[in-house]
């Protein structure tokens, strides 16, 4: 019997006019779908405060040692579901909830200007895509905005070596349902997997001829 693998995923919490953050609600849709006996879901909310996000990112990976996280959040400007390729390091002028903002405006000082995810999200993208029945537009885009969403993907995709993703939802009803977006975050996530998968056995298939 297999292990079940261990998998992360992270949603935020309300913050200016989204009193109600679409990001959770999806969140908590896809958790009632589930994921199939082989994964191991946890899901946490995280405030919309840069330290808290310097503090809980670290924290839940050495906490659960996830095969990866995916973290959601909720974008005022997107229509569809949006697969971030990466995060970027500097730019956050934006304040938070609690009306900071980092001295430095950057995550980590001295890191990379960008960090991509080690998952193919165009390939994500045509694989959901192509799935029947979803009705819910998928597209990918190389820019997570300079707020808490992308400080958080950059924090992630530093301490796991891009073993993350991070995926927007647009507002609910703008045009989709909370069981919408959480059918199409299930749909997302069992294609990160399974590419996770296939890239795993390539890599132990080259170890063995070599």
């Amino acid at each position: 019997k297999k292990i079940p693998r261990k998998m992360v995923e992270s949603s935020f919490g309300p913050f200016g006019e989204h009193t109600v953050n679409a990001s959770w609600v999806a969140v908590q849709e896809m958790k009632k779908l589930g994921l199939g006996n082989n994964v191991d879901l946890h899901v946490h909310e995280v405030p919309v405060e840069y330290q808290k996000v310097q503090s809980l990112v670290p924290s839940l990976w050495k906490q659960f040692h996830p095969r990866l996280i995916v973290h959601v959040g909720v974008s005022g400007m997107a229509t569809t579901v949006t697969l971030e390729k990466c995060g970027r390091n500097h730019g956050y002028k934006g304040l938070d909830n609690s009306s900071f903002c980092p001295d430095s405006q950057c995550c980590i000082v001295g890191g990379p200007d960008c960090i991509n995810s080690v998952i193919d999200m165009e390939s994500v993208c045509k694989r959901v895509t192509a799935t029947a029945g979803l009705g819910v537009a998928v597209t990918v885009s190389k820019d997570a905005g300079r707020y808490l969403c992308d400080f958080t993907y950059y924090t992630s995709l530093y301490l796991s070596r891009g073993r993350s993703a991070f995926i927007h939802v647009p507002p609910l009803g703008k045009p989709y349902s909370g069981e919408e977006l959480g059918r199409a975050l299930q749909a997302i996530i069992r294609e990160m997997l399974e590419l996770l998968d296939q890239a795993e056995d390539q890599i132990r298939c080259q170890q063995h001829i070599h």
